[in-house]
């Protein structure tokens, strides 16, 4: 490996790449045209954007690699790796809910690398706020999600516009999709990578029978059976999700949830609070059952199974990720029309009698109204909290700085005094709106 490549890896906190990143970064720097398939959690990201490192060219002025996601969060997942890595080349990430002006904006100096979700980067060629004549590499992350979403249509627009692609890269964790004819996708050199026997040697799965229909009570038990360890719980509809958390937290079980159907800003928050810990449990739907930068979970409820095997192979892939084991429970009343790939032989979980309920979150997240933009960092945070607020190194937790808000997580019982006594104080010679992030 290039000196330069482990300087990245380092960056990254990764000691070398696993066979699947060296299979993928050979196939993408020899071949036109590549589909990647491999299961969520494997470091497909990483995968193609080390190699691309060797396809920019710094002498370059323009936009030179596209790559188009079915979501915002992971476009931002992908920018947040790329920045991480280090590369000295700029990037730029548009997405509906973020504003156009400032997106047009940071094309005064078109970035290297674009990422975005289809319907802005649509909206973009329409306004022709940069040029297409420069990009030469086009990556499709998580292809087949973007079908489903609908993005035929922009996608195609995107692709017959760009006019001089030389490598088209499409990614997937979900083998057997077929390429659609506009992609420009024809026999691709295929990496196929796929962990399901050492995943069945690490992923358990139990059957939960619930006696009522409605499930709730059951699940609560379930919660308290697994000692309230924090769970991902999927719901196959929106309005199923809001319902179900509201009864967790009805219950006196702190929980979030988390859907498409969301304004951006509090989907963003709500990931935030799960990944810094904030909260323990999210409802969501199979909106977060792949390409999301959220925390390896030891635990996987299906509240309500989904009706596609891949959809029920993703959701599991939230656990028992890169040899650490997980268990993915399933929620069944006995009325319930099980999908094709229900398995009888799954072994049934005994629910406890006696079980607690979880205590409250350690953390609380706090809402800052500034970030990279007003040139604050975590250090700056760090300082602030710890000198005027007198936190100790222990009473802080996870920080995250955006563009124009940051987020940081603090030991719940030390939330209101820290409070009180930055009431008035300045950070950085400015006086930022400090709060509960709700």
């Amino acid at each position: 490996m290039e000196t330069s490549a482990i300087k990245y890896l380092t960056n990254l906190g990764i000691e070398s790449l696993n066979s699947m990143q060296l299979q993928a970064e050979k196939a993408i720097l020899q071949n036109k045209n590549i589909l990647l398939i491999s299961p969520t959690g494997s470091g497909k990201t990483i995968a193609f954007l080390l190699p691309l490192l060797e396809l920019l060219n710094k002498d370059i002025e323009g936009v030179q690699c596209l790559i188009l996601t079915p979501t915002r969060e992971l476009a931002m997942q992908i920018e947040q790796v790329w920045r991480k890595m280090g590369t000295g080349f700029k990037v730029c990430t548009f997405y509906g809910g973020h504003p156009m002006s400032v997106e047009v904006q940071s094309l005064t100096t078109p970035p290297a690398l674009l990422i975005g979700t289809p319907g802005r980067i649509a909206d973009h060629l329409t306004r022709r706020t940069f040029k297409l004549d420069q990009i030469q590499t086009l990556i499709l992350d998580e292809f087949d999600k973007s079908l489903e979403f609908g993005f035929q249509e922009q996608m195609s627009f995107i692709i017959k516009a760009a006019k001089k692609l030389q490598k088209r890269v499409l990614v997937s964790a979900t083998a057997g999709v077929q390429i659609p004819e506009f992609t420009g996708v024809t026999f691709p050199t295929v990496v196929k990578y796929e962990t399901e026997e050492k995943n069945k040697e690490t992923l358990t799965i139990n059957i939960v029978k619930s006696e009522e229909k409605d499930k709730i009570n059951t699940l609560i038990k379930l919660i308290g059976t697994i000692h309230s360890e924090s769970a991902i719980i999927f719901c196959n509809h929106r309005d199923a999700v809001e319902r179900t958390c509201q009864l967790l937290n009805d219950a006196g079980i702190f929980s979030i949830f988390y859907h498409g159907g969301m304004e951006q800003e509090d989907r963003e928050r709500a990931l935030i609070r799960f990944r810094n810990g904030s909260a323990n449990f999210i409802v969501t739907t199979d909106l977060a059952a792949r390409g999301l930068d959220i925390p390896q979970m030891k635990n996987v409820i299906h509240y309500h199974l989904p009706n596609l095997e891949h959809e029920f192979t993703h959701r599991n892939g939230r656990t028992a990720r890169m040899n650490d084991s997980g268990t993915a429970y399933i929620i069944i009343h006995a009325e319930e029309k099980l999908p094709k790939f229900f398995d009888e032989q799954w072994e049934e979980l005994e629910l406890a009698h006696k079980y607690t309920l979880p205590k409250p979150p350690k953390f609380q997240t706090l809402y800052i109204s500034g970030g990279k933009k007003d040139k604050l960092n975590k250090v700056d945070i760090v300082g602030f909290f710890s000198q005027k607020g007198k936190l100790e190194k222990d009473d802080l937790g996870l920080i995250e700085v955006k563009d124009y808000t940051s987020f940081a997580a603090v030991k719940r019982e030390k939330v209101t005094q820290l409070l009180s006594l930055i009431k008035e104080e300045k950070m950085k010679g400015r006086k930022f709106k400090i709060e509960i992030a709700n």
